[in-house]
């Protein structure tokens, strides 16, 4: 009775050899448990419709379309497309910051602004990173610290001109410390004398830094000593050491005047003598001239009464 009903089921299904075959498994086996089923889901492995190979396609805007000009009036670019009725816009292309033929506007009121190619480049600290490395044990606050500490600590990575201190997170800095850098600014130097610390802008070289860092030089806060009575000992205190490089002074004039400057808290502000002025060219006046300006700031004050009569 059995062979006969697959042999009904095998004249009335059309089917192919492997659909007629699957189905003479399913009406001969029996039917599987949840349990089963379960167990034959976890062994069989998941596969990918091969149908998804005739869905691909690019992302929406991938790609434009290409407009084609000069294929009749309808397109909106035929004839000429696009481009006008001769002249140099049809023709050819315009340069850059043509202006009609007039005299440019950058010829007659110029660039705007200035940059200056040949301003040294200045790694910049702010205090709050500082006390961040101090904390963290990186830098010793009961040393004096250096370009050398700076670089070696990596709070500073490369050098080029110098390194220059500012205030951001001054209110960060707990303990005082002594510090020499290249530049600092007005509210770093602040913030360093409110903490009872001390610090000092000192110049440097690009080699010079260098040097500091690989050990070949000795940062020292003083100037190169002038004369013989000052060299020698100098000298001689150098040469028990052994040989280091030292480190040079600055010449030239916006150098010299700025570590001379105390606001800056210059090197070489111990050079002023009182009253005099930073730069260069400052000279006191002579007891002559101070006492023209005398006189004529009392004739000032004469004149002032008679206007007010």
């Amino acid at each position: 009775m059995e062979n006969a009903g697959l042999d009904h089921l095998k004249s009335r299904l059309i089917l192919g050899p492997s659909k007629v075959s699957r189905a003479i498994q399913s009406f001969t086996q029996p039917p599987e448990t949840n349990q089963g089923r379960r167990h034959a889901s976890t062994d069989t492995v998941p596969t990918r419709n091969a149908s998804i190979l005739a869905n691909l396609s690019d992302n929406p805007g991938a790609h434009q379309k290409r407009i084609r000009v000069g294929r009749g009036p309808s397109s909106g670019k035929g004839k000429t497309s696009g481009r006008g009725h001769k002249g140099q816009k049809q023709h050819g292309k315009v340069r850059p910051w043509f202006q009609g033929g007039q005299t440019p506007l950058i010829f007659q009121r110029g660039r705007l602004g200035f940059e200056n190619l040949r301003a040294p480049v200045m790694a910049e600290v702010n205090l709050d990173k500082l006390q961040e490395w101090i904390d963290a044990g990186r830098i010793d606050p009961t040393k004096q610290i250096t370009p050398k500490e700076l670089h070696q600590s990596n709070l500073v990575g490369t050098i080029k001109d110098g390194i220059k201190l500012l205030g951001r997170g001054a209110d960060a800095l707990k303990q005082p410390i002594d510090i020499i850098v290249s530049r600092a600014s007005a509210s770093a130097i602040e913030s360093v004398e409110r903490a009872g610390g001390k610090i000092m802008t000192r110049y440097y070289t690009k080699q010079a830094i260098k040097r500091l860092v690989e050990g070949k030089s000795v940062n020292t806060d003083m100037p190169l000593p002038t004369g013989p009575e000052h060299v020698g000992p100098v000298l001689k205190k150098v040469r028990q050491k052994g040989f280091f490089y030292r480190l040079p002074d600055p010449t030239s004039r916006w150098d010299i005047e700025y570590y001379r400057d105390p606001a800056h808290r210059g090197y070489l502000s111990h050079m002023l003598k009182p009253g005099e002025s930073p730069s260069l060219y400052f000279k006191v006046p002579p007891a002559q001239l101070a006492k023209q300006a005398k006189k004529k700031k009392a004739q000032k004050e004469e004149t002032k009464l008679w206007d007010k009569l």
